[in-house]
């Protein structure tokens, strides 16, 4: 699916591929690095060959419960804008959402408009789409931040000297800062639209219609209203969905039958999925193994249990994730469109 601007211009510039270029082969060089020792391949290879079938069953249970609820969060806050859909179409979505973050170029622009579009696709709002992403991403920053929290307090109980309090100081104040902006989004939102104001009497940009709708639809966002008790609800809904895919790990390390070093386990996954937020690398290739393991390790874990360990549980949330997503991608797209939407939909991707 090919989307460009009025103008022609291709929305990802030759700097995006090159720094996904980059990145993949940053990722592989990790991976060639994490593995290096051959006693570690053979360790590794035999540990992965004796999987316990039903723990590998249920690290995928707990992942797709993961997806699922992720769906449903998805629900609860389109729902608040006045929007109904499906959940196994929000499924299917987020499975979509998923295989696009984790290896297209230009994340997280691209995902992010994927779904904005699909939201429109299913009769939700401009305004009601953006207001569900943007809640969900704070939601999100608070469910991870208070599982890294909770991390750094295990830690601490188990008398470990590799925590550091600059962890647990960062993780409070992103709680902090992301709960104030989710319990006052209007705030957010008019500081959007001073900025949106601003930069077109500075720059011209965003000009015509595009601004004219852009700041209608921040207007419309104000509109929108989550009380205190479902904004609780929408961030104990981002935190399962980040619990369940810890479940995912918890259950990669009974499928290679490894102990689980519970003292820094949270934390490391904690962290692992803070590298995998960022634009470094598509998915966080490399990056999320070697965080784990080196995390792991250092609480304890012996090196070949610990590697196979974040092999499962990566080709279960990663690479078995990304293959399933594609084709709901596909299932999607052979969805038709309702009539009368086609320019309207052109144009909203263009604009998100």
């Amino acid at each position: 699916m090919s989307m460009r601007s009025p103008g022609g211009r291709a929305p990802r510039p030759r700097g995006v591929s090159l720094r996904y270029l980059a990145g993949v082969v940053i990722g592989v060089a990790v991976l060639a690095a994490l593995f290096s020792q051959r006693g570690d391949l053979r360790g590794v290879s035999h540990e992965v060959s004796h999987l316990s079938p039903a723990w590998s069953g249920a690290s995928i249970l707990a992942e797709l419960a993961s997806i699922l609820s992720f769906a449903y969060l998805q629900r609860v806050v389109l729902e608040s804008g006045a929007t109904t859909m499906g959940l196994g179409r929000l499924l299917a979505i987020s499975l979509a959402n998923n295989a696009i973050a984790n290896t297209v170029p230009g994340e997280p622009a691209v995902s992010s408009a994927y779904r904005y579009r699909e939201y429109r696709r299913r009769g939700a709002s401009a305004a009601a789409a953006s207001w569900t992403i943007l809640t969900i991403i704070i939601a999100q920053a608070i469910g991870l931040s208070l599982l890294v929290l909770l991390g750094v307090v295990v830690s601490l109980l188990s008398g470990s000297r590799a925590t550091s309090t600059g962890v647990a100081v960062t993780g409070l104040v992103v709680v902090l800062a992301a709960g104030a902006v989710l319990v006052r989004r209007d705030l957010l939102i008019r500081v959007l639209e001073v900025v949106v104001q601003f930069l077109r009497r500075a720059s011209g940009r965003p000009s015509g219609r595009l601004g004219e709708r852009l700041v209608t639809m921040l207007q419309r966002m104000k509109e929108i209203r989550l009380g205190v008790a479902a904004t609780l609800g929408v961030v104990t809904l981002a935190t399962l969905v980040w619990s369940l895919d810890f479940a995912c790990l918890l259950c990669a390390f009974a499928a290679v039958h490894a102990p689980i070093p519970g003292d820094g386990v949270l934390l490391a996954y904690g962290v692992a999925q803070i590298v995998a937020v960022l634009p470094l690398v598509p998915g966080g290739i490399g990056l999320v193994e070697g965080s784990l393991a080196v995390i792991l390790v250092a609480y304890g874990a012996a090196r070949v249990p610990t590697l196979s360990t974040v092999l499962v549980y990566r080709f279960v949330n990663y690479w078995l994730a990304v293959a399933v997503g594609w084709l709901a991608f596909v299932a999607l797209a052979l969805v038709p469109t309702r009539r009368g939407e086609d320019v309207t939909l052109a144009r909203d991707t263009e604009e998100s």
